[in-house]
């Protein structure tokens, strides 16, 4: 999941979300069935099987009455584990484009002796849904899965065609993605007018209270550069001062120390003006200011502080991994560093790389742009035909609250339908906690109201599109 929005920088108002009874529904019963399914399907690169859980989810949909020729199993001899789905649920206005509903199903590695609760079982404990994915991604999955069925269940005849995609490979650089493939080799299969992705959402105060609904528009692109220095090495005995460790240090120590410029794209300036103008506070007043005049120094200091919004309005680029050296009593041979650049649109990759070797200012440091080398399509539209939806929806379930248009920090599968021509938008609904609910880390958690309240939310949403084409 890329939605790294805080709570802090959302909007600071006290609106409760919609009711939610103490006993669920039978309908929301039956969907935590589905979603306990899919969060218990372990879909990890190393051990799980994003294959296996697609077939469980195309079992459910079949069982609901899809016709084989509706349900799409894929998979590559080379990857057979990181398979995928597409369903179809035909419309009835063949004039009508479709709208795709996508959401990754394989989740960053877990191992249950760090974690508090075993990673691959879903727990209720204390109003929260514990496990791996329960936020990123499986509760979008399984909330797609459950809308499909309910279109079944209700004899549901929507104008535009609803597609889902349920694919593997958003996680882990470098791994076969499931979209990526798709819009290579189907393109077809998920034609859609636009998509509907992970990367919006909501932020509580952590107690409750619903305090922003955001939709995301647009990301950073990702790359990774390898910076390495050789050495011939020789006998620790007798060092010297061209030592391969050192001279990477003293880049890598350079790049810690540069800051890159601070930029805004038409989404980026609303954002810190709305969304800071609900604040009122310090750091609010700061973003209403900065969204004014870039070059304040003074509010640019105190948007600095926090973490989200200091890398919203830049590139940045981090050291992650390191290695270096041969024996312990050698001097290094080679040094090398992995450094993850998450670029602000409008630069290449080739640009950040050529930004990063002058900042370094030592041929001696090699730097290599490893692959995969990833797209950058364009943000896609504020398209009022998209966005008036969720406002009005929002305006329904939360209601005070707006919808505030966001760009992600981070990188989803939009990358790979934007590429293609499919605008993707990151859609309000499910909210998280300012601590970040675990993902990608320990013990990773959901409300349990988030989820059922999001299903519905996200349920209207659909349908709203779905009928009006």
């Amino acid at each position: 999941m890329k939605k790294l929005i805080s709570a802090a920088a959302l909007l600071a108002v006290l609106a409760p979300a919609v009711a939610q009874a103490a006993d669920p529904r039978p309908d929301q019963l039956a969907f935590r069935e589905l979603y306990r399914e899919l969060v218990e399907t372990n879909t990890t690169l190393s051990s799980g099987s994003c294959t296996l859980a697609s077939e469980r989810m195309a079992a459910r949909l079949k069982a609901a009455g899809f016709a084989d020729d509706r349900l799409t199993l894929f998979a590559t001899p080379e990857h057979p584990k990181e398979g995928g789905l597409v369903a179809v649920y035909p419309g009835t206005a063949k004039a009508a484009k479709p709208i795709l509903l996508v959401a990754h199903i394989d989740v960053v590695e877990a191992k249950r002796e760090d974690w508090e609760r075993d990673p691959f079982k879903l727990i209720e404990e204390g109003g929260y849904f514990y496990g791996r994915g329960t936020l990123d991604d499986k509760a979008q999955a399984a909330v797609w899965v459950d809308t499909l069925i309910r279109f079944k269940q209700q004899g549901h005849k929507p104008k535009r065609t609803v597609k889902l995609a349920l694919t593997c490979g958003e996680e882990t650089n470098g791994a076969f993605n499931g979209v990526e493939w798709l819009a290579a080799n189907k393109r077809d299969l998920i034609d859609a007018e636009f998509a509907l992705n992970e990367g919006g959402g909501g932020d509580s105060d952590g107690k409750g209270k619903v305090l922003g609904q955001s939709v995301q528009v647009g990301e950073k692109t990702f790359a990774n550069f390898r910076l390495e220095t050789r050495n011939p090495g020789g006998h620790s005995s007798v060092p010297v001062r061209d030592n391969a460790i050192y001279q990477l240090s003293r880049a890598l120590t350079k790049i810690d120390e540069y800051e890159f410029p601070v930029e805004m794209t038409d989404v980026t300036r609303r954002f810190f003006a709305e969304a800071g103008a609900a604040r009122g506070d310090e750091t609010g007043n700061a973003m209403a200011a900065l969204a004014k005049n870039p070059a304040d120094k003074a509010a640019l200091a105190i948007v600095d502080k926090d973490r989200f919004l200091h890398g919203n309005i830049r590139t940045t680029c981090v050291a992650t991994l390191l290695d270096g050296g041969h024996a312990p009593n050698a001097l290094p041979q080679r040094a090398g560093a992995n450094i993850n650049c998450r670029i602000f649109p409008g630069h290449s990759i080739e640009s950040i790389k050529a930004e990063l070797e002058k900042v370094i200012g030592d041929p001696g440091v090699a730097v290599t742009q490893l692959p995969p080398k990833r797209p950058a399509p364009p943000a896609p539209p504020l398209d009022p035909k998209i966005i008036g939806p969720m406002e009005k929806l929002v305006a329904q379930y939360w209601p005070g609250l707006k919808v505030i248009p966001s760009m992600a920090n981070g990188y989803t599968d939009a990358t790979f339908l934007g590429a293609v021509g499919i605008p993707t938008y990151g859609i309000p609904g499910i909210w998280g906690d300012p601590d970040g609910n675990g993902v990608h880390g320990l013990n990773e958690r959901v409300e349990v109201k988030a989820v059922y309240v999001g299903r519905d939310y996200m349920f209207d949403l659909v349908k709203a599109y779905a009928d009006k084409p």
